[in-house]
């Protein structure tokens, strides 16, 4: 299922920053710049390192997955996963546009930068390893608790055996 999960993204990406841009190329003396793409160094908004920008990406990615992971698991109020999760992703936002205009999604990245062409394809590829590291460690970071949780409530369970 991942596969065409991945392709389907990107796909979507892609012809969403084509609407984009014809809807913004119709403006008289619309120029495209960066396109919303994501970038480092010159092409970071603020003028950001690669080690910033990498770093951000990863903590901000993981932080993100992390979220989902924990609102959508077993055992978490049904119904009610969108409001931590948008809640969250606003904070990212805010916190990483001037940093590298913000990524957390390799497909959100991919469309504008085949858009914009140039230098933001020449840096696409941390915006492609810097989510995929962060969101591998949020995945393992999250399956190491709630494993540990498994095996403190089996310790609880046969100490009341025992007593």
């Amino acid at each position: 299922h991942v596969v065409p999960y991945i392709i389907a993204q990107v796909i979507g990406a892609i012809l969403t920053a084509g609407a984009l841009w014809v809807i913004a190329s119709g403006k008289p003396e619309w120029v495209a710049g960066g396109f919303a793409s994501n970038g480092f160094g010159d092409l970071s908004p603020g003028k950001y390192g690669l080690a910033a920008c990498l770093s951000i990406e990863v903590l901000m990615t993981f932080f993100f997955v992390f979220i989902i992971i924990g609102t959508t698991s077993k055992g978490a109020a049904t119904g009610f996963a969108g409001i931590p999760i948008g809640l969250a992703l606003t904070l990212i936002h805010l916190v990483s546009i001037p940093v590298t205009k913000t990524s957390v999604n390799p497909a959100r990245s991919t469309g504008p930068a085949l858009f914009a062409g140039g230098e933001y394809l020449g840096q696409l590829w941390l915006f492609w390893v810097a989510p995929i590291v962060g969101a591998l460690i949020a995945g393992w970071f999250t399956r190491w608790m709630y494993e540990r949780e498994g095996i403190v409530e089996t310790i609880v369970v046969e100490e009341r055996r025992v007593s």
